[in-house]
């Protein structure tokens, strides 16, 4: 048999779809006391009328007076009913009362699987992300192995008002300037500082044409390029833990503090870039670097490439460039990702 009378044959059998029971609606019994109360109110009602009825003298009437009999059933009839309605708002407040409880278990329950999972989630991520992430750490192992710590050079030839161009290699008394082996970019023309700029900070909307042809224009030059998509790398990593650097309102810094960073200087000497005070963005992203070993090499990454660019940024940047520079989407990663590991401390 199925149906309801397989459920009334095994009322104790587990449900597949809620091994804890906690949804599942509770059997009351079908008379409570409730119930026996009420049946005894109204026995009793009814034998006290009977009575009281049978009791009472008869009068002398020439017929049927029919609003008599309307309200000798009204006085015996009502008061049973106000009875059982009493009742019927007793079982619905005590159905009430259990379905509350249920529902609260339920959310304990819930909130406890979710805890478990996501406790388990950085363990077992999707395929597709997982791939991606490998990807991301292979080419942080690959583009920047021999770079173990933040270092940065300081040598960059000074161009007023654009990015400094690589200097080519030394000629050779056979060879003329722009011999074999000569980097691309020695042959392209230095990045203006504007594109440098709009290009950390990404286009605006799907119609900023000016931050895409900015975008275009810096992801030919090869250090701008990495760092770049090292910056989406770690923008689209944080977003995944909802974390959105648009949200983040960063104390900014004097152009004088960042120079100092551009400099070599670490430590309480530029603990003001560390601007980001949002609690919630830096206990996640903590949570991340600690239990992610994929996250943290992307951001370690990141931060490498990014104080590399600003020391060669900074040798020939005013302090407007600065101050534009440390208010785009990349610069606010690397003061939230600075700031939870430590540089600015």
């Amino acid at each position: 048999m199925s149906g309801p009378e397989t459920a009334s044959e095994k009322p104790d059998a587990p449900r597949a779809s809620t091994p804890l029971g906690i949804f599942d609606k509770p059997a009351l019994p079908a008379v409570t006391g409730i119930e026996i109360a009420a049946i005894a109110l109204t026995v009793i009602w009814l034998v006290g009328s009977l009575i009281f009825f049978a009791l009472l003298p008869e009068e002398n009437s020439d017929g049927f007076d029919s609003l008599r009999f309307l309200m000798t059933m009204l006085t015996i009839f009502m008061p049973v009913g106000m009875i059982w309605v009493a009742a019927i708002a007793a079982r619905s407040n005590r159905v009430m009362r259990e379905e509350s409880q249920r529902l609260q278990t339920a959310i304990d329950g819930i909130r406890q699987a979710y805890v478990a999972q996501a406790q388990r989630g950085a363990a077992a991520p999707d395929q597709a992300l997982s791939r991606k992430l490998d990807e991301i750490a292979a080419a942080a192992r690959k583009t920047e192995t021999a770079l173990a710590t933040f270092s940065s050079r300081r040598d960059a030839p000074p161009t007023p008002a654009t990015r400094p161009k690589p200097s080519p290699p030394p000629a050779t008394t056979d060879q003329g300037s722009l011999a074999l082996g000569t980097p691309a970019e020695v042959l392209s023309p230095p990045l203006p500082t504007e594109d440098f700029i709009r290009a950390l900070n990404f286009p605006e909307t799907a119609e900023d044409r000016d931050g895409f042809a900015a975008m275009r224009r810096a992801m030919r030059d090869r250090k701008t390029g990495q760092l770049i998509q090292a910056s989406q790398d770690v923008l689209t990593l944080l977003s995944q833990d909802g974390i959105y650097v648009d949200d983040l309102r960063p104390d900014l810094a004097r152009p004088e503090t960042w120079r100092l960073f551009a400099q070599g200087a670490r430590g309480q000497q530029i603990a003001a870039l560390g601007g980001v005070r949002d609690r919630s963005s830096l206990a996640l992203t903590a949570g991340r670097m600690k239990q992610d070993p994929i996250f943290r090499d992307a951001a370690h990454h990141f931060l490498r490439l990014f104080d590399r660019s600003f020391a060669e940024f900074e040798a020939d940047a005013t302090d407007a460039d600065i101050a534009a520079l440390a208010n785009t989407r990349t610069a606010r990663a690397f003061m939230l990702l600075g700031r939870v590991t430590g540089t600015f401390d």
